[in-house]
């Protein structure tokens, strides 16, 4: 059984700037820690890139979350 709703988002067929809105969007939605913006979204651009994270798209939520991968 698939573990993630909805469709995966490859990073590599999107422009810089509409990943970085999509992974900011991603690390700031709850709001609950103090880690800076900026320093999250390089964070997650980093796991993207070494294969630690997906980044994938809910159709019933409308919205994009990271998932580790394994």
């Amino acid at each position: 059984m698939d573990d993630h709703p909805g469709i995966q988002i490859p990073s590599e067929g999107l422009a810089p700037e509409t990943l970085r809105n999509l992974l900011e969007e991603c690390v700031t939605r709850d709001g609950t820690e103090n880690t800076d913006a900026d320093e999250k979204v390089i964070q997650a651009l980093a796991a993207l890139e070494r294969g630690d994270v997906e980044l994938w798209f809910d159709p019933t939520t409308k919205t994009c979350s990271l998932h580790r991968v394994g």
